[in-house]
């Protein structure tokens, strides 16, 4: 996180730690990250857990139901910065395991994770950079996976009861072990490697940005589809809260702002209805 507190002037991340009693359903510990009031970045926070459960949730099971409530173990890092200049986009970033222990005793495990990016202002440049990192950082372990894993991330990231997508989205994969542990693992690993890669180029390049109200109240607007896509679809949100994890940790992903407005429509031809019909879709950025 130094590289994203060096970027803020200097602010510094409040760092959480904490660990669930050993008489609660989930066991484990971690380290919550937050940075709030910043410069730069109106909330950054990055979480770590590693914990332990009981029973599997539904929410882990989609693709392997017949593993729903067996003993588990999961680790993850997650991260989602908002920042303060509505001309630079909000992004998150995920790498997760999940690792099941059969009824024969046997474990099953499995990766997940990707990077996504949220503009409120669409720029060709910074999506075609974001996206070019994310294909450059999977090629090494086969061509088919970017398309692959950028296809999955437009399906994932989609606002469904607003037939809307979240963002320009970048790369999201789970389920995943199919290069085998050793291999499967060193793609997560690189993918959170290349994350400051991808992202900050964007953010130097749009910090500085003179901005009024009006694409503020935008920025605000916009984070409102950040939040219901958070707490309506997400599969990460809906495991922390099903599996008993720490809810003030699983919510760091919110903003600190955000607004609504009924049946808002922005000006034709205007930069936020450009943000709508040439960013906010699915689209071959390369």
């Amino acid at each position: 996180m130094s590289a994203v507190s060096t970027l803020d002037g200097g602010t510094s991340f409040v760092s959480d730690e904490w660990q669930k009693p050993l008489n609660e359903p989930l066991q484990g510990n971690g380290i919550t990250q937050i940075l709030e009031g910043g410069k730069v970045f109106e909330r950054a926070g990055c979480g770590f857990s590693h914990v332990k459960g009981h029973k599997l949730p539904p929410s882990a099971t989609q693709h392997r139901p017949d593993l729903a409530g067996m003993p588990f173990e999961a680790m993850g890092v997650s991260l989602v910065f908002h920042p303060r200049n509505p001309y630079v986009p909000t992004v998150h970033m995920n790498v997760r395991m999940i690792s099941v222990t059969t009824q024969n005793d046997e474990p099953v495990s499995w990766f997940g994770g990707g990077m996504d990016l949220t503009p409120y202002y669409g720029f060709e440049e910074d999506a075609v950079h974001f996206h070019k990192i994310c294909h450059d950082t999977l090629a090494p372990y086969g061509e088919s996976l970017y398309p692959r894993f950028k296809s999955w991330c437009d399906d994932y990231f989609c606002l469904k009861h607003r037939n809307e997508q979240r963002g320009i989205g970048g790369i999201f994969f789970d389920d995943f072990s199919e290069l085998g542990i050793d291999q499967s693992f060193s793609m997560l690993k690189s993918v959170g490697d290349s994350f400051l890669n991808a992202y900050l180029p964007i953010a130097k390049r749009r910090m500085d940005t003179p901005y009024s109200e009006r694409e503020r109240a935008h920025q605000l607007y916009r984070r409102g589809r950040y939040v219901e896509f958070n707490l309506v679809w997400d599969r990460g949100t809906h495991f922390g809260l099903q599996s008993g994890g720490r809810t003030e940790s699983i919510l760091l992903s919110m903003p600190p702002l955000v607004s609504w407005a009924y049946q808002h429509a922005p000006q034709a031809g205007s930069p936020e209805d450009d943000l709508l019909k040439h960013f906010i879709v699915r689209k071959d950025w390369l």
